[in-house]
């Protein structure tokens, strides 16, 4: 799925995008316009470990990115769901993402994101908490 929810339309272009690891090694790669920032890490084989764990089904933080200021500005709102998945992310700074809810455009061309420290998974502290 890798966040089909989140974009939708046909693929007009290439946008390139440099995401920044935990270790701060910048991977420049290139997406298809419409794909979310999780698909790019998937088709590009990333090695982000833990990213996308749900595969974009809206269900938990592990692909939260953080974006530039004047990327951030450039989104569309955030949704109620992606907020509350957002609260629960590791090191949330005032421009998280989850990046299958980011949507490619021609105007993002060139964007960096970055990956935060740690990573999250609501599933994972769901499981733990219906455990005791």
């Amino acid at each position: 799925m890798y966040g089909l929810l989140g974009c939708s339309g046909w693929p007009d272009g290439k946008v390139s995008v440099t995401f920044v690891s935990r270790d701060g090694e910048r991977l420049k790669v290139t997406g298809l316009v419409g794909d979310s920032l999780l698909k790019v890490v998937v088709d590009q084989k990333l090695d982000i470990d833990g990213f996308g764990a749900c595969e974009g089904t809206l269900a938990c933080s592990t692909c939260h990115l953080i974006l530039e200021d004047s990327v951030y500005k450039q989104l569309d709102i955030i949704s109620d769901e992606e907020m509350d998945l957002l609260d629960l992310a590791f090191g949330l700074t005032d421009t998280s993402r989850l990046g299958c809810q980011v949507c490619l455009s021609k105007e993002l061309n060139g964007m960096t994101v970055r990956v935060p420290d740690g990573v999250n998974d609501i599933r994972q502290l769901d499981d733990q908490g219906s455990s005791s």
